[in-house]
């Protein structure tokens, strides 16, 4: 498989992260169990564990991504942008999609958690700049490839959610960012 480029898809989100101002952590996302700092908190762990997939560095048990904006501490805005920088250093080696690894307590073959990854930050990207009004522009690569990844899920008979809650219908003509919010249950129009 051919390695994916995270560069341009986290130093979007880290923009995102150091714009965000301190009276924005409580505000409401298009997640509806997270406030922007349990979002922010999220995406610093989810770098890690996506990390710690890509080096096959995973903890016992796997590295969980929390969403509690309680644990952001001094430097946050720093410490996620550095935690996704490293996140994308670690996916520029092929060896990263070779064999399984662990993503939170999830096994999955690499070239899988590389898609999850990639989904992840830049879906989470479009909750954070919504939720605190920033522009938001990830690369057109990153956004197709997580709209292929989160479009190609079946969801089983009986099952009412998918991997990311019920799918949003959004036009087929709409923008490729649009479409991935739908995919991944988010209202495209979503606004505080």
């Amino acid at each position: 498989m051919e390695t994916i480029d995270f560069t341009p898809a986290t130093s979007a989100v880290a923009r995102l992260v150091r714009g965000v101002r301190d009276d924005q952590l409580g505000a409401p996302t298009p997640c509806p169990a997270y406030s922007v700092g349990d979002l922010l908190d999220h995406l610093g762990g989810l770098a890690i564990a996506f990390r710690d997939a890509a080096t096959k560095d995973t903890p016992p048990g796997g590295a969980q991504a929390q969403a509690d904006g309680s644990n952001l501490g001094d430097g946050w805005r720093d410490r996620i942008a550095a935690d996704l920088d490293a996140l994308a250093v670690a996916w520029r080696d092929p060896a990263a999609y070779a064999g399984m690894t662990m993503a939170g307590p999830i096994e999955m073959p690499g070239e899988v958690a590389a898609l999850v990854a990639l989904d992840e930050v830049v879906v989470h990207g479009w909750d954070l700049a919504r939720a605190t009004g920033q522009d938001y522009a990830p690369d057109d690569a990153s956004v197709r490839a997580s709209l292929g990844f989160a479009q190609s899920f079946e969801v089983p008979e009986g099952v009412t959610d998918g991997p990311f809650g019920p799918p949003v219908a959004v036009p087929d003509d709409a923008p490729a960012l649009d479409r991935l919010a739908g995919a991944t249950g988010r209202d495209p129009g979503w606004t505080p």
